[in-house]
């Protein structure tokens, strides 16, 4: 594991411990910690809210993070072996673009998410989509994954602001309800 350099002023909860500290710069050194090989915690606790609380998972949350991060290389390697560029080509995959993982409750309440939000525990990510092909894409992938494997999951909405398109795609440990919603505004 990568040793990394806490800020020794930062105020910890007496819950957190290493690695999770890790997260109290959202430094460099973060997006070298990884969860799976293509996401880095570093991806999935970047906010642009600047909170007292560092934005800082607890060890369960990591887990959490872990756990999500499997479904996520699968729809990265299936998306791109059937719509990536082609392997001659020589261009680069298409990544996964995580718009939103773990919130803590400070930085949960200043974006405007839901009370109790999946987030908040490191169970749930926001996948950025170009449009609304690639979500619908995305969405359809994520599906046959769990229907394929027989894995369960507890949230799949599919959502659109103005222009911006994302999935919300949540797993808990335990008590998936297999939630699947379109919400476009």
């Amino acid at each position: 594991m990568n040793e990394v350099n806490i800020n020794k002023q930062a105020k910890l909860s007496p819950h957190l411990a290493s690695p999770s500290e890790a997260a109290l710069s959202h430094s460099n050194e973060l997006d070298g910690l990884r969860l799976s090989p293509h996401f880095t915690l570093g991806e999935l606790t970047k906010t642009s809210y600047h909170t007292s609380d560092g934005n800082i998972p607890s060890h369960v949350a990591i887990e959490n993070l872990k756990r999500i991060c499997g479904w996520l290389e699968i729809l990265r390697e299936r998306y791109n072996k059937k719509y990536g560029p082609s392997t001659s080509s020589g261009t680069a995959e298409i990544p996964v673009i995580i718009s939103s993982g773990y919130r803590s409750e400070e930085v949960n309440q200043k974006c405007g998410g839901a009370k109790g939000s999946n987030h908040l525990t490191g169970c749930a990510v926001d996948i950025r989509c170009l449009g609304p092909e690639q979500m619908i894409r995305y969405a359809c992938l994520l599906l046959d994954t769990a229907d394929e494997n027989g894995w369960v999951f507890d949230e799949l909405i599919q959502e659109k602001r103005g222009t911006t398109y994302w999935i919300h795609f949540a797993v808990r440990p335990s008590n998936n309800r297999r939630k699947i919603l379109f919400d476009c505004r």
